[in-house]
């Protein structure tokens, strides 16, 4: 496990190390937090954290991100507390310009889910997008092309296998304050189609000051062929503060 999460983080990092600087804009980033804690005739917490960075120069995208999820439940005869949610993700993304709105791009995903009996599951994938849309307050992109998935579930083997990675982007500024961010993907395995995973988040963000942002998130992942014992989807709503710098 370890040597394959080691040779998939050089990778990711790589795709990054070698982009030249020039005419750089500079980094767009936010870091967020949630926490929900109930007290009385339950006993739960949900907390949650995220970074998200942006940078653009010339035909250059890079953007990437860090985010962690962690709930529990205390049972109030027993006094015992229960994880409900133990998950911890990463991603990269390069994208380059060929045109107005096509571009290729090399992406690294990583994640582990502790309550979903994934121990790790890694995915790199290089494409192919296309701007449908691409105005000032509205964006829409779709992309597609093959990639390979390292992950291992609790108790299980490690494994890899190619796969197919299709997704969507989309964003909208509803005025200079309110804004929505969506995106999915699905991740089809190349020899069979119906072992799949499907990602997907969107996010509704309004700005209390310049810097400061209040956010409503929803998140949802759907395995068809999950740990066993364990379900196919486990959806989250979060909400929470962010910060830009």
């Amino acid at each position: 496990m370890n040597k394959t999460l080691i040779i998939a983080a050089a990778t990711i990092a790589a795709a990054g190390s070698w982009i030249r600087a020039e005419d750089s804009k500079g980094w767009e980033s936010s870091a967020g937090v949630n926490v929900s804690v109930n007290k009385g005739n339950s006993d739960t917490l949900l907390a949650g954290a995220n970074f998200l960075t942006l940078r653009k120069w010339g035909k250059n995208e890079l953007t990437g991100g860090l985010d962690a999820v962690y709930g529990d439940n205390r049972d109030l005869l027993t006094g015992q507390r229960v994880t409900t949610a133990q998950n911890y993700g990463a991603f990269l993304q390069y994208n380059r310009l060929v045109s107005e709105r096509w571009y290729f791009l090399g992406r690294g995903d990583g994640r582990q889910d502790k309550v979903a009996d994934i121990n790790y599951r890694v995915t790199l994938s290089p494409g192919v997008g296309y701007y449908f849309i691409q105005r000032e307050k509205t964006k829409l992109s779709a992309e597609a092309g093959p990639g390979v998935v390292f992950e291992e579930f609790e108790g299980g083997p490690s494994s890899g296998y190619f796969t197919l990675r299709f997704g969507e982007k989309f964003s909208h500024a509803f005025n200079d304050k309110v804004r929505l961010l969506q995106q999915a993907d699905i991740t089809p395995k190349v020899d069979e189609w119906t072992d799949y995973v499907f990602n997907m988040q969107a996010t509704l963000e309004a700005d209390l000051t310049a810097k400061l942002s209040t956010r409503l998130t929803v998140q949802d992942t759907y395995r068809s062929h999950p740990a066993p014992g364990r379900r196919e989807n486990d959806l989250r709503v979060l909400a929470g503060v962010a910060y830009k710098f």
